[in-house]
């Protein structure tokens, strides 16, 4: 599971997506959330859903990759999908033992609950999979910049959140290294019950704590022996320029937000 966490990584790419202006795929991430949450019905989720795979076929992003950015959070959608198969009660049970009730309403929302979380996922994917962390900090200082303003540092808190992003896949990669070299140890990670699985990350943690520690301290170093000075004054390789295709991505994007709604006043399916 460790090799197939995917969150952060950016995939090169020539397609009409990789080449979208950066603050506007933002904004279409943003209203993908808006529509994914004004989805009152299984047609409207499962029209953004269809939408999202069409935009992975036309980035060039494999359709693998939707199964390898899911396969981290699954216990988390297992728990979201219990909580609501339990606790959603309706008129006629389905299944009934001791305290535990199953009612066909909890089914539903418990379905409806996750195909939400997986478009909430396989959306938010789709930003870091065709966008360069460099031109995502770009992109989130120049969208933030109206708070500069209030003395808000825009310029640090972008920053941190692409590092943040790019890490991952390194962190991700030094930790199935360690793990290979306690099992070479004789250390048993996946044996045993859920508290001895706890504890034998121990030695995992430690020294991925350290490593991670370490890779800040060299990479504030790497930046300060370079006379980095982020903020006013910095100049850019590339600048952001919007085109005619982001303001028809944005123009779609509304359009799929107004059928959206639409589907809820008139849905086909429940």
């Amino acid at each position: 599971m460790i090799k197939d966490i995917t969150i952060g990584q950016y995939f090169p790419g020539n397609s009409v997506i990789h080449r979208l202006d950066s603050r506007v795929k933002i904004l279409l991430d943003i209203l993908y959330l808006v529509i994914i949450f004004s989805a009152q019905s299984y047609t409207g989720l499962l029209v953004s859903v269809l939408f999202m795979v069409f935009c992975y076929i036309l980035s060039g992003i494999k359709l693998i990759m939707i199964l390898k950015s899911l396969k981290p959070i699954l216990p988390l959608m297992i728990f979201t999908g219990l909580l609501n198969l339990l606790f959603i009660k309706g008129e006629t049970p389905l299944f009934q033992w001791w305290v535990i009730s199953v009612y066909p309403e909890g089914i539903r929302m418990a379905t409806f609950m996750l195909i939400r979380v997986i478009s909430l996922i396989v959306g938010m994917s789709l930003l870091t999979y065709t966008t360069s962390p460099i031109m995502l900090t770009d992109a989130i200082e120049r969208l933030l910049s109206p708070l500069k303003k209030i003395k808000f540092p825009v310029h640090e808190l972008s920053m941190m959140m692409t590092i943040a992003l790019r890490f991952i896949p390194t962190l991700v990669e030094e930790t199935d290294k360690i793990m290979a070299a306690q099992k070479a140890r004789g250390a048993e990670l996946d044996s045993g019950g859920l508290i001895k699985k706890a504890k034998a990350l121990v030695p995992v943690l430690i020294p991925l704590f350290v490593s991670a520690f370490k890779r800040a301290s060299e990479l504030a170093t790497a930046m300060e022996c370079r006379c980095y000075r982020g903020g006013e004054g910095r100049t850019r390789l590339r600048q952001l320029k919007t085109a005619p295709r982001d303001y028809i991505a944005i123009i779609v994007m509304l359009t799929l937000l107004a059928g959206v709604i639409v589907i809820n006043c008139f849905p086909i399916l429940p």
